[in-house]
C-alpha cells in the first residue's frame, strides 16, 4: 500500500470532499431538471406557457437550471475547492 496514504496524505482528505459535492452538483442538478421538466410538463400541450418561444418547463429546467449550475460551480470553485499540488514531496506534506 502507498505510504503516503497510510500516513493521511491530505490530498486525499482534499479530493474526497470536493468528489462528494461534484456528485451533490450532479444531484442538484437532476432534481431540478426533473422537478421542472415532469412538474410543469405533464400539463397537455395546450395548457404550456412559453417564455421566449420555449415551453416554460424547458426554459426552467434546461436553461435556467444550466445557468443555475455554472453559477454554483463558480462560485464553489472560488471559494470552496482548493488548488492541491500533484507532485509528491518527499520532505513532508506542503497542506
Amino acid at each position: 500500500m502507498d505510504k503516503r496514504k497510510q500516513t493521511g496524505d491530505p490530498r486525499y482528505k482534499v479530493a474526497k470532499k470536493e468528489a462528494l459535492i461534484g456528485i451533490g452538483l450532479a444531484v442538484f442538478n437532476f432534481l431540478w431538471w426533473f422537478g421542472f421538466a415532469y412538474g410543469l410538463g405533464s400539463k397537455p400541450v395546450s395548457e404550456y406557457t412559453y417564455i421566449a418561444g420555449l415551453p416554460s418547463w424547458f426554459f426552467y429546467s434546461c436553461v435556467v437550471g444550466f445557468l443555475v449550475v455554472v453559477f454554483l460551480v463558480i462560485i464553489l470553485v472560488k471559494t470552496v475547492f482548493e488548488e492541491v499540488p500533484f507532485e509528491e514531496d518527499e520532505g513532508g506534506d506542503s497542506l
